[in-house]
């Protein structure tokens, strides 16, 4: 099953809020990432579904039972954790069967759910080790195989991957998500990496200051941010924000610092001069003949394209260029944009206006 519903969740310190509100709902079989800033509350939501942490509000269902007082071990989910654990005098086999065995589970019942996990997991030659014998990745999969031998209802990670170096990072966001589609169960994740997010996530839910920002698919919250933070949040390099004025109620355009005309998506029914920040994606950036000025202050090739740092309209953007591209710090180019692609929010409340 693994289906999940959390109906108002809250959680309070004393008298300090840590999450509020919280409504949302996991589909059975669905891949959920909890992302966010540091000190959102993802981790503790998180916690909270997996019953290791009381709820202070609301109500957490899971299967169609409300989980609130149902402890932990009796809720049918499995949880990952960032460290990953292990016994370290135990073997591979031991260390993923310990639930089982402290269960009194059959040997035979015991023997098939490790071998199966450990050929799922590509740990099948590995039974007989020690943590100490393997790698970061292979210590993560013997986490996940503990897991996988209890047959959960959904699995529940928490950072899993954040002891891992950069190129294992990217290695392992392919295991766990060819796990899910192998598994078809539910899964939740926890991360502060937007791009582990929108790799993996078939709905990101956006935290910040203990509650959802936004709630979507990965496309959706990329392309159709409703807010400054979740538009800043989302998308890596991270999105230009440029300062500017509204040129009055019927113009197609606004007005930056220096009086750079920036193409609207359309006309804002705004009075002139009112402030508000012009978002582009750097992807969305082009050389354009016809463009605005800028000039080039650093060139950074990444092979597939240049990240080329711009001054335009008396503020610093980033663009991603084609690695065609020849620039050098100091030239001077015409940058482009469409204008169906330009976000606009209000500076102070952070909503999205058009």
């Amino acid at each position: 099953m693994g289906h999940i519903v959390l109906e108002q969740v809250g959680k309070s310190y004393g008298g300090a809020d840590v999450l509020t509100g919280i409504d949302f709902e996991i589909s059975e079989g669905e891949f959920v990432v909890l992302v966010g800033p540091s000190g959102c509350g993802k981790s503790t939501l998180l916690r909270m579904i997996a019953g290791l942490e009381d709820i202070t509000h609301g109500r957490i269902i899971i299967d169609g039972t409300i989980a609130n007082r149902i402890p932990a071990k009796q809720r049918g989910l499995a949880m990952v954790f960032q460290s990953y654990a292990l016994y370290p005098h135990m073997n591979v086999a031991d260390n993923m069967s310990f639930a089982l065995r402290l269960a009194r589970a059959p040997k035979d019942e015991i023997n098939a759910k490790v071998q199966n996990a450990a050929a799922i997991l590509g740990l099948t030659d590995h039974l007989e080790r020690l943590p100490r014998e393997l790698s970061g990745g292979q210590r993560q999969r013997v986490a996940m195989g503990r897991a996988i031998v209890r047959d959960p209802e959904a699995f529940l990670f928490d950072e899993p991957l954040s002891n891992l170096d950069a190129k294992l990072r990217v290695h392992m966001r392919s295991e766990i998500k060819k796990l899910h589609q192998r598994l078809g169960k539910t899964m939740v994740y926890v991360t502060h990496d937007q791009t582990e997010a929108m790799t993996m996530a078939d709905r990101i839910v956006v935290l910040n200051e203990g509650g959802i920002a936004q709630a979507g698919p990965p496309e959706d919250l990329y392309n159709n941010p409703v807010s400054l933070f979740v538009a800043s949040f989302i998308g890596s390099p991270e999105i230009n924000l440029l300062e500017a004025k509204a040129a009055g109620p019927a113009a197609v355009h606004a007005l930056a610092k220096d009086g750079t005309r920036l193409a609207l998506p359309h006309a804002l029914d705004l009075p002139e001069g009112t402030p508000i920040t012009c978002g582009i994606r750097p992807q969305t950036m082009s050389l354009d003949p016809k463009g605005i000025p800028a000039e080039v202050t650093l060139v950074e090739p990444t092979g597939e394209a240049v990240e080329a740092s711009l001054r335009l309209a008396n503020q610093h953007v980033l663009a991603v260029l084609p690695a065609s591209a020849r620039l050098a710090p100091g030239q001077q180019v015409t940058i482009g944009y469409p204008s169906e692609r330009m976000f606009v929010f209000d500076p102070v409340t952070g909503a999205r206006i058009a």
